[in-house]
């Protein structure tokens, strides 16, 4: 089936048959583990009864990044294929390896987002990437991926996207997260991919590895949504939640992390989200019995994106992530 195809018929994905006004939850044969045990990706497909475009819905790239598992299963679970237009195709977790090792990795120790497009005769990670590349990428018009932040790290929820793409910045403004951070492509990530693939995608990152975060969850399920009604693929299911109305977005084009100038034991002045001014002290390094090393301080004025969880420092580790504020949508 090409990429556009608006026929209201039955839709086929890798030889699963989903009809018009249903939901189909199947999986894809991956790779066998050395025990001969089958590792598959699943697919949860809803094939709406009219006309429009496909949406692809994706997690766990990052094995161990499972907020967006939680998101697509609320979405999924909503959502009315009698009262859909267009497709629909959600993988909560594409890095099936990685979630069961709770590990951000493939077992070769490669990163799936690094892989793309993928080969046949490649890596495990190339030949995952190619997979789902062949099987989700390739028919999406729009995809939403939905990470965490890495180990060791905590992300104020916000919208990755290329700022100088002017329908990335609308739809990453319809969401409306909290943040929205200029991105440029990364190579091998899906984002590349997709950009190459004349599909536009948006980058959800909200919350830290291996746990759900129920703030970062329900500001991407509302915002999912007001991205689907935006194209006009399902009408709103949720009334606005009144923390919404609350929110500004604001937009970055810029950021920069904050590094330790020593090792030692840091204690962070500001939280998630908070405002910072130039030259402000974030944080102290001290010592293991409290004496103070030295100060941490900005460079730029601007928000905090993301934050280390672990107080535990090397010199040159990231501490801080920090926004430089453009605009407010």
């Amino acid at each position: 089936m090409k990429k556009n195809q608006l026929q209201q018929g039955p839709y086929l994905l890798a030889e699963t048959m989903v009809n018009a006004g249903h939901t189909k939850s199947f999986e894809i044969p991956a790779f066998r583990l050395p025990t001969q045990t089958m590792i598959s990706l699943p697919i949860h497909v809803i094939h709406g009864v009219r006309p429009g475009p496909t949406l692809g819905l994706c997690a766990a790239i990052h094995g161990n990044e499972i907020n967006g598992i939680e998101t697509i299963r609320r979405i999924t679970q909503v959502i009315d294929p009698k009262k859909l237009s267009g497709t629909i195709i959600a993988t909560p977790v594409v890095n099936v390896f990685g979630f069961i090792n709770d590990s951000r990795y493939l077992p070769d120790r490669r990163d799936l987002n690094r892989s793309f497009p993928g080969s046949k005769r490649g890596s495990m990670a190339s030949r995952l990437a190619f997979l789902f590349r062949t099987e989700v990428v390739d028919r999406c018009n729009y995809i939403i991926d939905y990470h965490t932040a890495s180990v060791g790290k905590k992300n104020y929820p916000q919208i990755r996207c290329d700022l100088f793409d002017g329908d990335s910045k609308e739809l990453a403004k319809v969401f409306n997260a909290p943040l929205i951070l200029h991105s440029k492509k990364i190579a091998g990530s899906l984002r590349e991919l997709a950009v190459e693939n004349e599909c536009n995608l948006l980058v959800y990152e909200g919350g830290e590895p291996s746990r759900f975060d129920e703030k970062a969850i329900s500001l991407a399920v509302r915002g999912t949504f007001r991205v689907l009604s935006k194209l006009k693929m399902h009408p709103a299911v949720t009334e606005s939640h009144k923390e919404d109305l609350k929110i500004k977005t604001l937009i970055c084009n810029e950021t920069s992390w904050i590094r330790a100038p020593r090792s030692g034991i840091f204690r962070a002045n500001y939280k998630l989200g908070e405002r910072v001014k130039d030259k402000c002290v974030l944080g102290t390094i001290n010592d293991i019995f409290g004496n103070s090393l030295g100060n941490v301080r900005s460079h730029m004025n601007g928000i905090v994106a993301g934050i280390a969880t672990n107080p535990s420092v090397h010199q040159g580790d990231a501490l801080i992530h920090i926004g430089r504020i453009k605009e407010a949508s």
